[in-house]
């Protein structure tokens, strides 16, 4: 067997995308948020790229090609026809916006200061810890009652077992429980509690009330109540059904979670993409270009950065050219992105026409291909532009893979959209008696009688990705 050197050539078809492509596809499936979050971290980097004021006429705006971009001789003066530039001192504007920032001057005005327009809504952790400070603890309980609160999770439970905390604080495990136990008598009840029975009872506890028969349940029967087997409690702990309905509905009252009282989380509001309003008898699509930066090339830089005097000039041209080109790929991407979001929402609102008139039971059936056909474009193009967008309708807001759904077949050889048979069932069960719930057969039938041939075990997959409990669950005794 012989080795030995050939030299050959192979013909091979490769795909290689450039920057300015794979910035294209970046910012398409970008959200809002993001989106915004992105132009401003590239404000800051790049020179050349300014955001353009609403006095400024965006018709006059021009992005200029990166092959035409010349580096122009430096002179004494810059000047320029209404440009504000004449004998330009640009020492001094590097030491008034130089590192220590722009001067701030104070002024007299009614409005209240702005240190009391800032709000902080008081956390579960600060609220323990003011408890604690306030009570008579010693100063080994009180360390050891903040290592208790500071194991909390958010919904109030005790994550860390007392020996774990008996070895940090180096004391006994029986006198963590004693602080515990001080703990757990803080507001709000229930909290530092080690499982749900322990809440639970924590705070039934707390209750003025003469019998025992709650706490009995709790302590022996959580599983039975769970599944309300009131029959089952009644037969074991030798009482009427009548005496433990009237205990679980003190229980119901009871809260399984009482650290989410102080929950810090805000709810975060949805800013819509697309808004489709409906003129006549006609439907406008129109973008939501509200908070997002208008750019623009900036000249102010690119004449006072035109330096071929100095020693460095080759460098300064490279500079200039690739912040000129990162600049214009980025407007031009941003554009593309908006243009593509406009005939994607433009295409979905041809499709679903009857659902905008007549409401979720007119949602047909459609999948990304539907779109990418008319429009053009690849499946994986409509799936980016879809994701984390959201459409202000008249009906509502709606996230733009909403429309995309797959079709069930209706008696007739029709189909109906999967998201208007989870909302049939959604009314079906809302209409129904709290004391004789339907089951999923039940459903099914009543489905039937709609038109909308559906599985048994499809009614429970929808069901329980509509968060409806099953029939057990969703029975009422009182």
């Amino acid at each position: 067997m012989a080795f030995e050197l050939k030299q050959t050539l192979k013909l091979t078809q490769q795909l290689i995308m450039t920057p300015q492509l794979q910035q294209s596809i970046k910012l398409l499936q970008l959200s809002r948020l993001e989106l915004v979050d992105t132009i401003n971290q590239e404000l800051e980097e790049n020179p050349l790229l300014e955001e353009q004021s609403a006095d400024n006429d965006p018709e006059t705006e021009i992005i200029p090609e990166i092959e035409d971009i010349k580096v122009e001789p430096k002179t004494k003066e810059i000047t320029g026809e209404g440009d504000g530039k004449e004998d330009f001192d640009w020492d001094a504007y590097l030491e008034d916006f130089g590192p220590m920032g722009v001067p701030y001057q104070h002024e007299d005005t009614d409005a209240p200061p702005f240190e009391n327009m800032l709000t902080k809504t008081s956390s579960l952790s600060d609220h323990l810890l003011w408890q604690l400070n306030l009570s008579r603890f010693t100063d080994v309980e009180r360390r050891v009652g903040e290592q208790i609160i500071g194991n909390l999770n958010s919904d109030g439970y005790l994550m860390a077992t007392p020996d774990e905390i008996a070895t940090i604080e180096n004391v006994e495990p029986a006198f963590v429980e004693e602080v515990l136990v001080n703990v757990q008598e803080l507001d709000p009840p229930g909290v530092a509690a080690r499982d749900l029975k322990e809440c639970l009872l924590i705070q039934i506890g707390f209750m003025d009330i003469d019998s025992l028969l709650p706490g009995k349940i709790v302590e022996n029967h959580l599983k039975d109540l769970e599944t309300r087997n009131y029959n089952n409690i009644a037969r074991k702990l030798k009482v009427s059904v009548d005496d433990v309905q009237q205990a679980a509905l003190m229980i119901v009252k009871l809260n399984p979670k009482p650290g989410r009282l102080y929950n810090e989380e805000r709810p975060q509001y949805i800013v819509p993409d697309v808004f489709v309003f409906k003129v006549g008898d006609a439907y406008r699509i129109v973008l939501n270009d509200d908070g997002l930066p208008k750019l623009r090339i900036s000249n102010f830089y690119k004449k006072i950065m035109g330096d071929t005097e100095n020693n460095g000039e080759e460098k300064c041209k490279e500079y200039i050219k690739d912040k000129m080109q990162s600049a214009t790929w980025l407007i031009k991407s941003i554009q593309q992105r908006q243009k593509t979001i406009y005939r994607v929402s433009e295409n979905i609102v041809e499709h679903q026409i009857e659902f905008f008139d007549k409401g979720i039971n007119y949602l047909k059936p459609m999948v990304l291909r539907d779109i990418a056909d008319d429009v053009e474009m690849h499946e994986s193009t409509i799936s980016r532009v879809t994701s984390n967008k959201y459409m202000h309708t008249p009906r509502g807001i709606f996230e733009l893979k909403y429309f995309f759904n797959s079709g069930i077949n209706r008696i007739g050889d029709l189909q109906i959209a999967s998201q208007s048979v989870k909302e049939k069932i959604k009314e079906i069960v809302r209409g129904e008696d709290d004391r004789n719930p339907y089951n999923d057969s039940q459903i099914v039938d009543i489905l039937v009688e709609c038109g909308i041939s559906i599985a048994r075990r499809t009614v429970a997959k929808y069901r329980e990705m509509l968060g409806i409990l099953p029939l057990s669950k969703r029975k009422k005794y009182f």
